[in-house]
């Protein structure tokens, strides 16, 4: 792992990239719920939702709209606008230091990139290179279920079907 990447040990610069959307908001809700560590928090959405308010901790933050120089002296991006705007944004974010978790699909099939479950497979998390993707809900779900059996009784095959909405955007 690349040491330009590491967390510092203090309150975080924090971007959620895709604040305005129903998972944005959801993030938005969970740092808040968790107390997360937070000295500056930026939201960044597309310039359709540039302007909008939300609130985080009792204050009001506007959304601003995402630009090259969004992602200066933040450490930690929380993506979650959809693989194209994590492919666009890709290279900056990484150029810029800061540490980015991706929600979309876009590079949860990289071998690069590690795909991590935190209550499953925190340790591969060190090897990354300024990006870490994350597996989608029901994945995440039916990996929480299956680790603990798996570490007992090898797994040969799981066939799976779910439904899911066409689209993520309705909140």
């Amino acid at each position: 792992m690349n040491q330009q990447f590491l967390l510092p040990d203090r309150p975080l610069k924090v971007a959620i990239l895709g604040s305005s959307g129903a998972v944005g908001n959801e993030l938005l809700a969970l740092l808040e719920e968790r107390s997360f560590p937070i000295e500056n928090l930026i939201l960044l959405a597309s310039h359709r939702s540039a302007g909008e308010i939300q609130s985080f901790c009792g204050t009001e933050l506007k959304v601003e709209e995402t630009t090259q120089d969004s992602f200066k002296n933040v450490d930690l991006i929380l993506a979650s606008a959809g693989s194209s705007i994590s492919r666009k944004w890709k290279n900056t974010i990484q150029s810029s230091g800061a540490l980015m978790i991706d929600n979309s699909s876009a590079f949860r099939m990289d071998h690069d990139v590690p795909l991590i479950v935190p209550e499953v497979n925190p340790h591969h998390a060190i090897n990354h290179k300024g990006l870490i993707a994350n597996p989608n809900c029901t994945t995440i779900l039916l990996v929480l279920v299956l680790a603990p059996l798996a570490r007992h009784i090898p797994i040969k095959r799981i066939v799976v079907s779910t439904y899911q909405s066409a689209s993520g955007a309705g909140a």
